[in-house]
């Protein structure tokens, strides 16, 4: 288990629309030898497998990107993105993606492995492919409790539901009007001041291309729901009493001050559930000295939680982070197949440690919607 180290990153004044909250995050220099870049793809759309018989034509693939890695830190540039045809909530899952989640792209003059290359990845699909591969095998004992279709099928379906953030009321204004600031990396971005998602980059270019695609990713009903009935947020407002400045430098050093105190108060009030908690980091490539990593949080029950994906340094340092946050009934899910996975699936076990009874533990699974999966009898 391992927090996020978002160390070079400095908080500036929150911009504030309607009821989202932009937070820049800036870096005094560039993360040298990695960039960031968005594909459009050209092949098509992509397709959904619901089953072996259920086929979808049509689903929304918000757009890929790009990692290149090199000692020179070449520039990249921004492409574009790719929506195809359809409306509404968009499930995440389950899916079967025509790509791979990673794909090492050869070509343009760099070696296949080694200190350069490049490499496209579907951003959040990393986190959610996570989430929802989580113990995916079901029972690995053939209790009684059990159905057949647990133990040679485990939770297969799983299904999640997000909206793009398009759909979030507001959104788009936010991200047109707010002012990026001179070495802008990355944003934290509030409904109704809950922490929707964190958005990191490596350089100041890469997010001037990618700020508008904070569009394209996806949001949990919750967040969808705040911005549509909730109300204006206050904006950040600060006051410099004028008695205790006779100069401009005293002008500038109590700014500063006040600078560091709205940065102080955000860390520890409102960034506090993503940066205090200590996350499961699993990774998925290497590229020369960075690491491309998802990871799943503790699902402790009564705490907003987030799942996301880095890109972190040979420190540990991160150098792009995208996340998203699950909804209190995502994090019992996650809690309950915990638990069930550490005492291989025992429900009578299972409901000791969680002190309830096997009924209630029983019931708590059929709300989370896995009574498919139990016998009738339990």
């Amino acid at each position: 288990m391992s927090r996020l180290d978002l160390s070079g990153l400095t908080v500036r004044p929150a911009q504030v629309w309607g009821a989202v909250r932009l937070v820049p995050l800036v870096r005094a220099e560039p993360v040298a030898g990695l960039r960031l870049h968005r594909e459009l793809y050209e092949d098509g759309p992509a397709t959904v497998r619901a089953d072996g018989r259920t086929t979808y034509s049509t689903t929304y693939l918000p757009h890929g990107f790009v990692a290149d890695w090199t000692g020179d830190g070449s520039p990249a540039a921004a492409y574009g993105s790719q929506l195809t045809e359809g409306r509404g909530p968009v499930a995440c899952a389950p899916l079967h993606f025509p790509r791979k989640l990673t794909q090492k792209r050869r070509g343009k003059g760099r070696p296949s492995g080694g200190s350069s290359g490049t490499l496209r990845f579907l951003p959040l699909h990393l986190a959610l492919d996570g989430y929802l591969a989580l113990h995916f095998g079901g029972p690995s004992i053939v209790w009684e409790e059990w159905t057949r279709r647990a133990v040679y099928e485990g939770l297969t379906p799983r299904a999640e539901r997000a909206y793009r953030g398009e759909a979030v009321p507001g959104l788009d204004d936010a991200l047109r009007v707010f002012e990026i600031h001179p070495g802008q990396c990355g944003v934290l971005l509030y409904v109704a001041d809950a922490l929707a998602a964190a958005f990191v980059v490596p350089h100041p270019d890469d997010y001037r291309a990618l700020h508008a695609s904070l569009l394209q990713d996806l949001y949990g009903e919750l967040l969808y729901h705040y911005a549509l009935h909730g109300g204006p947020v206050p904006e950040f407002t600060t006051r410099i009493t004028a008695e205790y400045i006779s100069s401009l430098a005293q002008l500038r050093s109590a700014a500063e001050r006040r600078q560091q105190e709205w940065a102080d108060q955000h860390a520890d009030l409102m960034a506090g559930e993503l940066l205090d908690d200590s996350y499961d980091v699993r990774e998925v490539y290497r590229m020369g000295r960075f690491r491309l990593s998802r990871f799943l949080p503790p699902f402790a029950l009564h705490r907003t939680q987030h799942i996301g994906e880095t890109i972190t340094d040979e420190k540990g340092r991160v150098v792009y982070l995208k996340t998203f946050r699950l909804s209190e009934k995502q994090v019992r899910r996650g809690h309950v197949l915990h638990r069930l996975a550490a005492h291989e699936w025992h429900l009578g076990r299972t409901a000791e440690a969680m002190g309830i009874t096997v009924e209630e533990l029983a019931r708590r699974i059929g709300r989370l919607g896995f009574e498919g999966l139990l016998k009738q009898h339990a």
